[in-house]
């Protein structure tokens, strides 16, 4: 049985990373970057005036001239002009600074009669006040975001700003996801005193589309060899990634391992020490393709898609991992298995700004409904026992 560490590695070893292809901008948002974007030109691309008011030479203040007969009105997007000595242009924000002018007064410290603006006697105006110069953002040719980015809004204004109409971006890897168990019964339909809802298909579902991973479908395989042989031949042609939940136990209806292996999977890993979601599978298909094989309960089938699927997908895509986040247990904690533990938990925070973790026992691992209100999980060193309060470990929240 490998670690959790060891699982993890294991798993980014064999994944192969997804493939790119460009797509309009405007369908960009939430798909990973697939190239460098530059700047298509100097930001600013010109000397940007930053106030409304009048555009004057600062040598003509500094010589004590107060009064500017206004030239002309220059405004965003305008034609650049050419100020004439001892004149001012009236100017608006973002146009460009005249040929000329080296200081802005704002409007608020100018007075205008008859052509003439008169600036405030207590106004101490500067050279190159309010004027935000060319090329000081970044200049041309300047690497603005690189492969790896996932595409929020904030990086959509940057790839527009390059020029770019349409961007190269890793292709949505299509997923299966395979819930088993005769058991089960979808929401919605007729349910009998001895069967359960399904819940652990739509809760992966829901984890994966929050994260940006659009292209998945469920589907619901009893326990039976030829069902799941057909269906899982199936999705292994049809599919880039199957994350499956249930039957890798050592039950007697616990076919898939026998299923999957017969299908020419090749088994990676059976088995973390961790609680909960111990039993995990994990192999690749005859075509590359990643199987995760999760246990039926629920918190381990949502515990283990948060922190072997949703990172192999990151690592799929190129970017770049997590960096490591931690918090302060606010109570005592004791764990006598030598597993490590993924405990729930609650996040708070203290005024000195650390960040606190409140555990949230589950009663057993299938008691899904107390991870309702949770922030994400906390991870318990299997080399230790007993976790004071205030003691800090890794934390790993259900939103990356």
């Amino acid at each position: 049985m490998i670690t959790t560490a060891e699982a993890m590695h294991a798993i980014l070893a064999s994944v192969r990373k997804t493939a790119r292809a460009p797509i309009p901008l405007a369908q960009a948002t939430g798909r990973v970057l697939q190239q460098d974007v530059v700047a298509e030109r100097d930001q600013p691309p010109f000397d940007r005036v930053m106030m409304d008011g009048i555009a004057i030479s600062y040598a003509a203040f500094a010589a004590g001239q107060r009064q500017f007969a206004i030239q002309a009105t220059q405004a965003a997007g305008d034609v650049v002009l050419t100020l004439e000595p001892g004149h001012a242009i009236e100017i608006m924000t973002g146009a460009t600074l005249p040929d000329g002018a080296d200081c802005i007064v704002p409007v608020e410290r100018i007075s205008v009669r008859a052509g003439t603006a008169t600036i405030a006697p207590d106004y101490d105006a500067r050279a190159h006040q309010f004027i935000h110069p060319r090329a000081s953002d970044h200049e041309k040719g300047s690497l603005l975001l690189q492969p790896g980015t996932r595409i929020g809004p904030m990086e959509v204004a940057i790839i527009a700003s390059a020029g770019l109409a349409e961007v190269e971006v890793a292709v949505q890897p299509s997923i299966s996801v395979i819930s088993t168990g005769n058991e089960l019964v979808a929401a919605g339909q007729p349910i009998d005193a001895h069967q359960v809802r399904q819940s652990n298909g739509p809760a992966v579902i829901a984890m994966l589309e929050e994260h940006g991973y659009a292209n998945a479908h469920l589907d619901h395989l009893a326990d039976d060899l030829d069902v799941l042989r057909t269906h899982l031949r199936r999705h292994l042609e049809q599919s880039d990634i199957l994350v499956l939940s249930g039957g890798v136990s050592m039950g007697k209806a616990d076919f898939i391992p026998q299923v999957l292996e017969e299908l020419g999977v090749q088994l990676v890993f059976h088995k973390i020490s961790q609680r909960p979601g111990k039993p995990m599978w994990f192999g690749i298909g005859p075509a590359a393709q990643a199987v995760f094989a999760l246990p039926g309960n629920p918190v381990s089938t949502i515990v283990c898609c948060r922190q072997y699927v949703l990172p192999a997908l990151r690592h799929m895509n190129g970017m770049r991992p997590l960096m490591p986040q931690f918090a302060a247990l606010t109570q005592d904690v004791n764990f006598a298995p030598r597993l490590t533990s993924f405990l729930p938990v609650k996040l708070l925070s203290n005024a000195a700004g650390q960040t606190l973790a409140m555990p949230v026992q589950t009663n057993t691992s299938g008691d899904f409904t107390a991870l309702g209100g949770t922030d994400g999980y906390v991870e318990l060193a299997l080399e230790q026992s007993t976790f004071k309060a205030g003691a800090v470990v890794p934390l790993h929240r259900w939103r990356m």
